[in-house]
């Protein structure tokens, strides 16, 4: 396509000035609304465009094809490439199914526009329309643009009534929690019903929590070990899914929504628990959220037991003297993640150092990384010297401390943190098996 521009002279002549080729990109964006609603299949505005390129001579250089939302500005990684190479001169002209294609919020449509009024962007060719540099046809574009995103918020405004309007009579507005099932008739669209496989495991979850004092991790592990138990999706419960199970007030017949919003529901679905059960696995979990709040040990989630391959993990324990005071034992051991019933005995992290300390010498260390560490060590303890105790020798070289030397000292007495910066450092694997520390 050529686009000429007339202009008049004093002597009403016209002068044309020579044609400007037009060169399009050919842009597709599926809609995000459902395939029943959907005007055209990305395929489809494809063909159609193709056809109506083909019969008007048009030169199509570039085509793309996107299923982004156009809701917000900016979230079109195709579109915006397509902005980038109109700016850079490849093709100076746009080719898609409708306005409402290019964009559905000001921002998007802003950039269009500019790239019109700089001369970078000639024309907009539609299936029905035609929108070139003129204020006229500009006007036009920016009124069928807003009028798209009006369509938009309007649709948002409807979705959010609708929800509230479900939660009012008590029905759930999404997925189904996990025990119960959503109803697949469009008749009884947001009603959930009880999963007879599944909602006698869940109530057994709350009581075991509630009377039998059990911690979110024995029961994931009862679930994966003992019962195989698996979601509607085929999946395993994770630790984190578990701990939100219970603590979901669904489970007795009422809801917030959206989550954290305030607003609370009565729920039409039939409950699986009590609401005396659920407020005491409440009560059980903010102990249990003490348990689980662990400190952090020195060597935890740096090696693997060599049974199951789990990864090591580490507990605290406290024993009365007979003076009074108390000693404290920090143990290591398999965290059973692959094998619950993994026999991997414990190990004290006074034998676990010392261990270490002697396999030293036949670790691969990143040097790069302990040499930094080292010379940082290094210049701190001249800075107190020369600053606390007023030693100026700045030519000590420390000749007698080697790598080797400062990183079995890190192990003995070093702080954690000083710790797991060494191992981050072995390039080799640490094996814990039956209390003996190998290198693999």
């Amino acid at each position: 396509m050529q686009i000429e521009s007339p202009i008049k002279t004093t002597l009403n002549e016209k002068i044309v000035i020579p044609a400007v080729k037009v060169k399009y990109c050919l842009y597709a964006r599926k809609s995000t609304e459902s395939e029943e609603r959907q005007i055209l299949s990305i395929d489809s505005q494809i063909k159609e465009m193709l056809l109506l390129a083909d019969r008007e001579g048009l030169e199509v250089v570039s085509m793309k094809k996107e299923s982004h939302s156009a809701k917000e500005t900016g979230q079109r990684p195709i579109f915006n490439e397509i902005i980038e190479e109109i700016k850079q001169g490849k093709y100076n002209g746009i080719l898609t199914w409708a306005p409402d294609r290019i964009s559905r919020n000001a921002g998007d449509l802003g950039k269009v526009v500019d790239l019109m009024d700089s001369g970078h962007l000639l024309d907009i060719r539609t299936f029905g329309q035609q929108f070139g540099n003129n204020p006229n046809e500009k006007f036009l574009l920016m009124i069928l643009g807003s009028q798209a995103k009006l369509e938009n918020d309007n649709r948002g405004i409807n979705v959010k009534r609708g929800l509230r309007t479900r939660c009012e009579m008590g029905l759930w507005p999404g997925v189904a929690p996990v025990g119960y099932l959503n109803q697949k008739e469009m008749d009884k669209k947001c009603q959930v019903i009880i999963d007879s496989d599944r909602s006698p495991i869940i109530k057994k979850i709350f009581e075991k929590m509630a009377y039998e004092k059990w911690s979110g991790r024995k029961i994931h592990q009862w679930l994966k070990f003992e019962l195989n138990f698996k979601s509607v999706g085929n999946h395993n419960l994770a630790l984190s899914n578990i701990y939100r199970l219970l603590q979901n007030s669904f489970y007795y017949g009422t809801f917030e929504y959206p989550r954290g919003s305030g607003n609370w529901y009565k729920g039409k679905h039939e409950p699986i628990v009590t609401k005396e059960i659920f407020d005491k696995v409440q009560i059980q979990l903010k102990r249990d959220n003490i348990v689980r709040q662990s400190k952090e040990f020195a060597f935890t989630k740096l090696m693997v037991c060599g049974l199951c391959g789990s990864g090591i993990s580490a507990e605290e324990k406290y024993k009365q003297l007979k003076d009074g005071t108390s000693a404290r034992y920090i143990y290591y051991g398999c965290g059973r993640s692959k094998d619950r019933c993994c026999k991997n005995p414990y190990i004290r992290e006074e034998e676990l150092t010392n261990q270490l300390v002697k396999i030293l010498d036949s670790i691969d260390l990143n040097n790069t990384g302990v040499q930094i560490k080292f010379e940082k060590e290094l210049k701190r303890f001249n800075k107190f010297n020369r600053g606390v105790l007023g030693i100026q020798n700045k030519n000590t070289k420390h000749k007698d401390i080697d790598l080797k030397t400062y990183s079995k000292y890190i192990l003995k007495d070093g702080t954690n943190e000083e710790k797991r910066e060494l191992m981050g450092c072995f390039k080799s694997k640490i094996v814990i098996t039956k209390k003996v520390v190998e290198i693999k």
